[in-house]
């Protein structure tokens, strides 16, 4: 990706005047930006410091386990086993993307340590991918339904300015997309790393609920009230 590439198209939806903070949400495969847009007014940030959201629609690309089907995604996958054969040419590829969202962002004046980086599926695997590489300390990870990819290589290549940084992982205990299972071992080895991550279960499929959005809310707000 060259650096006179565009800006990902994406949604905004801001809390108020003046954002001092943004949350740079990613969506699952198949989907857009408009997945979660409705989501963000019901983190209830009221009278808090502005946030920004913003709501980037994936680049289109053939998605092997689904026949070659062009559709939009993060990466490609190969098969139901999400740990093996993983796309890092992909990650990589959209890491980047998230990195030109942050830059813009730094560019109208909000600095990288008030960025969180959040998604559901593929969206929540790149924002780990991408958060834990990241070369300035961010704000927090909100990892929905997902996993962390590459993860024999997480420990060497994450950059210690995010090393501290706060993770809130949540996954459906019916999950039949990806397994409960992997998900544990994602969080088991975050947390081996030294990693502090807010962790959840909840009795659903591969989506979100109430009770999770609400656990999502106090997660955000809990870092833009501690600075």
């Amino acid at each position: 990706m060259s650096d006179s590439e565009p800006l990902l198209e994406h949604l905004v939806f801001e809390t108020g005047d003046d954002p001092q903070w943004s949350v740079i949400w990613l969506h699952g495969l198949g989907a857009d930006g408009h997945d979660f847009a409705p989501v963000a007014p019901e983190f209830g940030f009221g009278d808090a410091p502005a946030v920004r959201f913003l709501f980037p629609h994936a680049p289109v690309r053939p998605i092997t386990i689904n026949g070659g089907m062009e559709m939009r995604g993060w990466y490609d996958v190969r098969g139901m086993a999400f740990d093996r054969q993983e796309d890092r040419e992909g990650l990589e590829d959209s890491a980047r993307h998230v990195g030109r969202l942050i830059a813009r962002e730094n560019a109208r004046g909000i600095p990288s340590s008030r960025i969180i980086l959040a998604g559901f599926s593929q969206g929540g695997a790149v924002s780990l991918f991408a958060g834990l590489r990241y070369p300035e300390s961010l704000a927090g990870i909100v990892a929905l339904s997902t996993y962390l990819p590459l993860a024999e290589n997480a420990a060497a290549e994450r950059h210690e300015a995010n090393a501290a940084i706060p993770i809130f992982m949540a996954h459906g205990n019916a999950d039949p997309v990806i397994p409960l299972a992997l998900a544990e071992r994602s969080h088991a080895l975050l947390v081996e790393m030294g990693y502090t991550v807010e962790w959840h279960t909840y009795p659903m499929p591969h989506s979100v609920n109430m009770e999770e959005i609400g656990h999502i809310a106090v997660f955000l707000r809990s870092i833009v009230d501690g600075q």
